[in-house]
C-alpha cells in the first residue's frame, strides 16, 4: 500500500517502512550467497575464487545501474510528498525513457570491456576463464536488472516497501530452484549461477510492474506521460547521475583493490569473497536504513517538511548504531562457522583469511552504518554532489592503500582498506 512518510513519528514510520525493505534485501542477499555456496560447495575453491574476482566488475556496471535507478526515483518520491500527481506519472515515464537507453549502453560497454578489465586486474590465469563466463552472463541479464530495480525503486517512492520484498521472495526462492538444477543436474558451472541469477531478477521484475499496474491507479501511464521533456529529463539525470557515479566510483576503488588482492591467489580470492558474503548479509540493516532515509527525506522535503528530515536522521542514527553493534559481535563470535558455509572445512588458511577480513570489519562497522544514513539523507533532498565527492575520496583512499599497505602488512592489508576510505567519507 501507498505509504506517506510525511506524517507521524518518524522512530516508528522508519522502522515500518524498513522491516518489509530489510526483508527483501536480505533474501536478496540471500540468494547471491546461495550462488556462491552452491559453487563453492559443489565446484570448488577455483571456482568460488572465479566467480569472487568478478565482484568489482559486478559492482562497477550494476552499481551504476542502481544507483541512477534510485536517483530517477528521489524526483518520484518529491512530486508523492508534494501531492503532484501529474507530475509523479511524467517523473515514472522520463525514468522508463532514460533507463531504457542507459540499459542499452551499459550492456554493450561492459560486454566489450570484461575480458581487459579481467586482466588488467591480475586476473589468476587458472580462473580467468570462468570469470568471464559468469560476469559475461549477468552483463547480458542488465535489463532484468535494471527493470526489476527501477520498478522497486518507483514502488518505494511512493511509500510501499512491502511490494518488492514479496517478489524477491519468489525471485529468492526461484534462484535456489534454478541453481541446483543448472549447478547440479545440468552442470553447468559458473554459468548456471549467473544464469539462475539473471533469470530470477527478470521474474521479480516483471511481478512488480504487473501488480503495480493493477493496484495503483495513480501509476497508470499514458501517452503523455512519455513525452520527452528536456528540462524535466535533466532534472532526473542531475540527481541520477551523481548518484550512479558515486557507486562507479566506489566500484573502481574495489577494482583497484581486486587487483591487488588477485595477486595473492585463489585461497585469498575465494577467502575474501566468502567473508564479503558473510559481511553483506549482516551489514544490510545499513544499507536498508540508507534507502528508508532516502525516501523519507525526499518525501519530506516535497512536503516542505525539514524540520522531520531532521529529526528523522537524528532517530535513524541511533536505530542504525544498535544494528552495528549487533552485527560487529555476530561477526567476531560467529565468523568461522558462517564462512563454513561457503567453503570445506579442510582449508585451514582460507578460514584464517576469512576471519582475519571479518575482524577488521566488524570494528569498523558504526563509521559505515553512519554513512548510509547520511550519504542517503542528502541524496534524498537532491544535494548528490557531497556524497559523489566522498566516492572520489573513497576511491582515492582504497587506491592509496591498495598500493601500500599489502606490501607493508600482506593480506592485512586488504582488510583495512574498506575501513580507512569509510574514514576518508565520514571525515569529508
Amino acid at each position: 500500500m501507498v505509504k506517506e512518510l510525511t506524517s507521524g513519528n518518524p522512530s516508528k514510520l522508519i522502522l515500518s517502512y524498513s522491516v518489509p525493505l530489510l526483508i527483501g534485501n536480505i533474501f536478496q542477499q540471500l540468494y547471491s550467497m546461495v550462488d556462491t555456496i552452491i559453487v563453492g560447495k559443489s565446484i570448488g575453491v577455483d571456482a568460488l575464487a572465479a566467480v569472487g574476482a568478478t565482484g568489482g566488475l559486478s559492482f562497477l556496471v550494476i552499481g551504476f545501474a542502481t544507483g541512477l535507478t534510485s536517483g530517477f526515483a528521489v524526483i518520484a518520491a518529491q512530486k508523492f510528498g508534494a501531492k503532484d500527481m501529474d507530475g509523479l506519472r511524467h517523473s515514472v515515464g522520463i525514468s522508463i525513457i532514460l533507463s531504457v537507453f542507459t540499459t542499452i549502453v551499459l550492456t554493450a560497454l561492459s560486454l566489450l570491456a570484461s575480458k581487459p578489465l579481467l586482466k588488467l586486474m591480475n586476473t589468476p590465469d587458472n580462473i580467468i576463464g570462468d570469470s568471464q563466463k559468469f560476469i559475461n552472463i549477468i552483463f547480458m541479464g542488465m535489463a532484468c536488472t535494471m527493470f526489476y530495480n527501477m520498478i522497486a525503486c518507483i514502488l518505494r517512492a511512493i511509500g510501499d516497501s512491502k511490494t518488492p520484498l514479496y517478489f524477491l521472495i519468489v525471485a529468492s526462492i526461484l534462484n535456489v530452484i534454478l541453481d541446483l538444477v543448472f549447478i547440479l543436474v545440468f552442470h553447468m558451472g559458473v554459468e548456471g549461477a549467473a544464469w539462475a541469477t539473471v533469470i530470477s531478477q527478470g521474474v521479480a521484475g516483471a511481478l512488480c510492474l504487473i501488480y503495480a499496474m493493477k493496484k495503483y491507479s495513480i501509476l497508470k501511464l499514458t501517452k503523455k506521460d512519455f513525452k520527452y521533456d528536456s528540462k524535466f529529463a535533466w532534472k532526473h539525470w542531475k540527481l541520477g547521475l551523481p548518484m550512479a557515479l558515486q557507486f562507479s566510483v566506489t566500484a573502481i576503488g574495489v577494482l583497484v583493490l581486486q587487483s591487488s588482492l588477485n595477486l595473492f591467489g585463489s585461497d585469498k580470492i575465494a577467502a575474501y569473497t566468502a567473508a564479503s558474503k558473510v559481511e553483506q548479509l549482516l551489514t544490510q540493516p545499513a544499507g536498508t536504513f540508507g534507502i528508508t532515509m532516502a525516501n523519507y527525506a525526499g518525501q519530506n522535503l516535497g512536503a516542505g517538511r525539514i524540520d522531520r528530515v531532521k529529526e528523522g536522521v537524528k532517530k535513524c542514527s541511533m536505530i542504525t548504531l544498535i544494528f552495528a553493534v549487533a552485527a560487529s559481535i555476530i561477526l567476531l563470535l560467529f565468523g568461522r562457522p558462517l564462512t563454513s558455509l561457503f567453503v570445506d572445512g579442510n582449508k585451514i588458511a582460507v578460514f584464517e583469511s576469512a576471519q582475519t577480513y571479518l575482524t577488521v570489519i566488524a570494528i569498523f562497522l558504526p563509521v559505515l552504518n553512519m554513512l548510509f544514513v547520511y550519504r542517503n539523507v542528502l541524496q534524498g533532498i537532491g544535494r548528490s554532489f557531497m556524497p559523489f565527492m566522498a566516492g572520489v575520496f573513497e576511491l582515492i583512499a582504497r587506491t592509496i592503500c591498495a598500493f601500500t599497505l599489502p606490501t607493508m602488512i600482506g593480506f592485512t592489508g586488504i582488510c583495512l582498506a574498506g575501513p580507512i576510505a569509510w574514514f576518508r567519507q565520514q571525515y569529508h
